[in-house]
């Protein structure tokens, strides 16, 4: 195991920024690439320290201690300043998305209310943008705002250490709601210490490692991942804006390229993003050489999305050992488990109708067989167990269960929330008593010390009896035609009375939405999904592009989705009427 980069008496994020502070002041720590490409702001960690302090002075004049203060910021690096801000003065961070013009603010009312915030932090611009919203909503008129991109820097000098200890909360990370009303999961300093260990673990990082990060900071894996670990490991990281990279899909491998970054990644559909819309002239400028982890997760990792990614970046200098699947989620700070950095990622392939009925059997034929990519081991000082979710008794090794995990970066709970905490941070098995334990409500298996999610437990799909993973359906109905979006699609079911029907909502690309032919897609997805599920399909509803409900870290809200199916509210294209309408369907 490698030694930890940092002294005994590092036991808060405060005591970890000052550690930093006091050895290597001048080392710029975060850099911004505001278009992403070129370097457009930075801090060295004093710079940052001096900011953090003035923020903690503001914070601490408003009586802002153990206090949950609202973070809403645009990309870049005010971000963190504010963050460390909160704790510096024993606030709690309350990160959120930041707002934009035209959008919904419902969730982050929910947020607002849950976490009885007191202040609001943003920048000039950010606060501009609220403005308008402040005459409308009461609650968000309610909070004290405040930007902290001009904020006096003499503030500073008025920062008085507060008590902060390991145990104290650092952050509430409210959970992307991708099944259910986010929740306030509560992260200790003592939580992110540990998982930060954990990642410089697996990862290999050393001083020299470098990062470059589009991961929005108000996402776990973008702000302990991006943000937190670099520091943790006392090496540079460059951020960029998540719309750039989702608008551009070049400039991110442009800047591993250029900035000879070690470390990156994101969710399978940031690889298959770059697979689509990276073309070879761009790739012919590329040297990935350097790009020692690409690290794939926060949703299912697709061993063809690897392969092709492999194949084409190839010539680039990539290194299909450099991809790094792993399996984490907020509950448990980020990481749960991961596999070895040098080694090429691992995949077992099984009898896929097995599957279905949570049975895990090898399989040779082609025909009837899913590839499964392992998201590797359990990470040190933490274990995972797999255990039937109806009798809560530990699975047999080749049955599929939820995920259950215990260990020191397993959160505190979810806030002002106890019932919830008790359903799932202090889970116990029937036989044994053992425990406590988190219920993931994720499905999956542990095959020769390797963990396998092969999906989500309130997400199954249950028809006259077999169980079917809607990712699986979802990926049969982007492929059966050229016009629908790849991880844009969701699969779910709603009751009729002859019993549970299935449900597709997809997205169109745009170039097709002018001219798509609706009833040839509609029946080229009726037959795939036939033939590949032998599942009949109730009701297709085509969507238009980038409308379909999903988390800030791009994953698919089945459950708002089918809500807002059943309440008419999806962007459904005009020219659907050459199938039959939905208000048709659902009288059936």
């Amino acid at each position: 195991m490698r030694h930890t980069p940092i002294n005994a008496s590092v036991t808060t994020l405060v005591d970890l920024l000052e550690y930093r502070v006091s050895y290597q002041p001048e080392q710029t720590a975060y850099t911004f690439l505001a278009d992403g490409i070129s370097a457009d702001s930075s801090f060295t960690y004093g710079e940052l320290h001096q900011k953090v302090q003035a923020i903690a002075a503001y914070l601490q004049s408003q009586k802002a201690y153990q206090e949950r203060v609202l973070l809403l910021y645009p990309p870049g690096l005010d971000f963190a300043a504010a963050f460390f801000g909160c704790l510096y003065a024993g606030a709690v961070a309350v990160p959120a998305y930041p707002l934009r013009p035209n959008q919904s603010i419902s969730r982050l009312q929910v947020i607002v209310a849950n976490a009885q915030a007191k202040i609001a932090l943003t920048t000039q611009a950010g606060l501009a943008l609220v403005q308008p919203q402040l005459q409308e909503f009461a609650d968000l008129r309610s909070l004290q705002w405040q930007a902290t991109d001009n904020l006096n820097q003499n503030w500073a000098q008025d920062w008085r250490r507060v008590e902060v200890s390991s145990n104290s909360l650092a952050f509430l990370q409210y959970t992307s709601g991708s099944t259910s009303t986010p929740k306030g999961v509560m992260i200790s300093h003592a939580n992110l210490l540990h998982n930060s260990s954990l990642i410089y673990q697996s990862f290999q990082h050393s001083p020299e490692s470098r990062g470059v990060i589009w991961l929005p900071a108000y996402h776990d894996m973008g702000l302990i991942g991006g943000i937190l670990q670099p520091l943790y490991g006392g090496f540079p990281v460059f951020l960029m804006p998540p719309m750039i990279f989702l608008q551009k899909p070049f400039y991110w491998l442009q800047a591993i390229s250029s900035y000879r970054a070690t470390t990156s990644g994101g969710p399978n559909f940031a690889y298959d993003l770059c697979v689509r819309k990276i073309t070879p002239e761009q790739r012919a400028t590329l040297d990935l050489s350097s790009w020692e982890v690409a690290f794939n997760g926060a949703e299912p990792v697709r061993a063809e999305t690897m392969e092709q990614f492999a194949t084409l970046f190839a010539p680039c200098g990539f290194r299909s050992e450099a991809f790094y699947p792993c399996y984490g989620m907020a509950e448990t700070t980020l990481i749960i488990a991961g596999g070895d950095k040098a080694a090429l990622p691992i995949v077992e392939k099984v009898e896929e109708n097995a599957l279905k009925q949570h049975q895990v059997i090898p399989s040779d034929n082609h025909l009837d067989s899913q590839n499964i990519v392992s998201c590797g081991q359990t990470l040190v000082n933490l274990q995972v167990v797999i255990v039937n979710p109806e009798t809560l008794t530990p699975c047999s090794p080749n049955e599929v269960g939820e995920i259950w995990v215990s260990g020191a970066s397993v959160a505190q709970g979810y806030w002002h929330n106890p019932q919830a905490t008790k359903e799932y941070f202090q889970a116990y098995l029937a036989d044994s008593q053992q425990g406590p334990f988190l219920r993931t409500g994720d499905l999956g298996f542990l095959h020769q010390g390797e963990l396998f999610v092969t999906g989500r437990l309130k997400d199954l799909i249950i028809i006259r009896g077999r169980n079917y993973y809607p990712q699986d359906i979802e990926l049969t109905v982007a492929q059966a035609h050229p016009s629908l979006r790849l991880g844009a699609g969701a699969a779910f079911t709603i009751e009729r009375e002859n019993g549970a029907r299935l449900v597709i909502v997809q997205e169109v690309e745009r170039q097709y939405l002018r001219y798509l032919n609706v009833a040839e897609v509609v029946e080229k997805i009726r037959e795939a999904v036939l033939q590949q599920h032998e599942l009949e399909i109730h009701t297709v509803a085509l969507i238009k592009t980038a409308t379909l409900p999903k988390t800030s870290s791009g994953k698919v809200q089945r459950y708002a989705c089918r809500e807002q199916f059943l309440a008419q509210k999806l962007d459904i294209l005009a020219n659907l009427a050459q199938v039959p309408s939905v208000n048709h369907l659902l009288s059936r």
